[in-house]
């Protein structure tokens, strides 16, 4: 008789490998995100240096060129092309002396017209005036006849007043003369008032136009000078610098064509790196190195404006001694920003391109291990450490450009 062998069940042994397979990738993402990532790197591939107690000197170091203490422009007043140049750029210059002479044929036109027409404004003012006096003139010979008839009405009044006391003329011929009198009495007074008011509106009619024609002179006079901005003149005496006209050249009115240094002293104006700004103050010194000798700078101005990430400083020399220098040469100037003291510190490295100065790679034996730390001021030499690293441990100070996703380096 057969017997009956029971069958396996598939579905255990199905979810058994399951859980395994589980299991096993579960073990190999877990090692996979807690393992160091690590990178194989040739020692001399790397720029290893040792943290210190050094001496720290927080300056900064930068360019900064030769400058006149006072400088004047020389611009241009009336554009136009250069017909005529006197003096080369380098030469001593006294004040009013002849630089240049432009030409500009559409704005001396203009002037001529504006100088024919404020003359013509001119005559015609002073015709209105003419033509005033002439009304006055007239006035007054009206008044001699008036006064002539007056004077005759007067005498035949006062012979008759004689006769008619006698009863020689009638009482109708009296009245006549009477009458005649009161007439002639009355056209003068009224003559002699319109005379005097006239005079008196005359008088400040006149007084306006001789006043406009005063503007009008003055005008004339501002115009024909303008005539003369044609001609470049030296403001001040001095060297002229940056003085290049060209012949044909057209210069804009307002433009610059030149400097003049008035040879009273220079100063040294540099720009500088904004992230300077707040460290930068007036009164701090600072080194330049001149014909062998280091010479003491002072900063006398800073001005904040932040233009393309700079700013501009200005400085004297602390020296009264004479200092033969030149516009435009340039030095090396080492500002510093506070006094030596002994802390710990780093070496500058391009590092703190990648990290920010954040973290840095320690190494230890053969690996370079991950670390945060905090850094604080720096010179061009040295980093200050806060924290996070100690005296003489080794780091790697070199690019970091192929290890920002690094968290271990294996050094060969």
């Amino acid at each position: 008789m057969d017997k009956v062998i029971p069958r396996k069940n598939r579905k255990f042994r199905y979810l058994s490998i399951a859980i395994g397979v589980f299991l096993v990738l579960a073990v190999i993402v877990f090692f996979s995100f807690n393992s160091k990532r690590t990178l194989n790197v040739k020692a001399d591939e790397l720029s290893i240096q040792k943290v210190e107690k050094a001496y720290f000197e927080d300056f900064v170091v930068f360019q900064a060129k030769v400058e006149p203490l006072n400088v004047m422009l020389v611009n241009v007043t009336e554009g136009g092309s250069v017909k005529e140049i006197f003096v080369e750029n380098g030469a001593m210059v006294t004040k009013g002396q002849s630089l240049a002479r432009l030409y500009n044929p559409n704005t001396e036109l203009n002037y001529l017209t504006q100088e024919t027409a404020i003359i013509e404004q001119i005559n015609n003012l002073n015709t209105g005036k003419l033509n005033i006096r002439n009304q006055e003139l007239n006035l007054t010979k009206d008044l001699v006849l008036i006064e002539h008839d007056y004077n005759d009405a007067k005498r035949l009044y006062d012979v008759n007043a004689k006769l008619f006391a006698k009863d020689v003329i009638s009482k109708n011929d009296w009245n006549t003369f009477k009458e005649s009198l009161r007439f002639q009495e009355e056209r003068r007074k009224t003559i002699q008032q319109s005379i005097q008011k006239e005079k008196q509106s005359n008088q400040v009619q006149i007084s306006q136009i001789n006043h406009s024609i005063q503007t009008m002179e003055k005008s004339l006079d501002i115009l024909r000078n303008n005539k003369k901005n044609f001609l470049i003149t030296a403001p001040a005496s001095g060297r002229l610098t940056s003085f290049e006209p060209v012949l044909g050249k057209t210069f804009q009115a307002g433009e610059s064509i030149g400097k003049i240094d008035s040879k009273q002293g220079y100063k040294l104006a540099a720009n500088v790196d904004e992230f300077y700004l707040e460290k930068i103050r007036e009164g701090l010194k600072g080194q330049v190195e001149f014909k062998g000798k280091t010479l003491e700078v002072i900063v006398t101005k800073v001005i904040p404006e932040v233009k393309n990430g700079h700013f501009i400083v200005e400085l004297a020399f602390a020296s009264k001694e004479d200092i033969t220098l030149q516009d435009g040469l340039s030095f090396g100037v080492k500002l510093v920003l506070s006094e030596k003291n002994k802390i710990l510190v780093l070496p500058k490295g391009i590092f703190s391109q990648e990290t920010a100065g954040k973290w840095i790679f320690v190494v230890k034996g053969n690996k370079g291990e991950k670390r945060f730390i905090k850094l604080g001021r720096e010179n061009p030499s040295y980093y200050e450490v806060l924290e996070g690293l100690k005296e003489g441990e080794s780091v790697v100070i070199s690019s970091y450009s192929d290890y920002k996703d690094i968290e271990e380096l294996s050094i060969q």
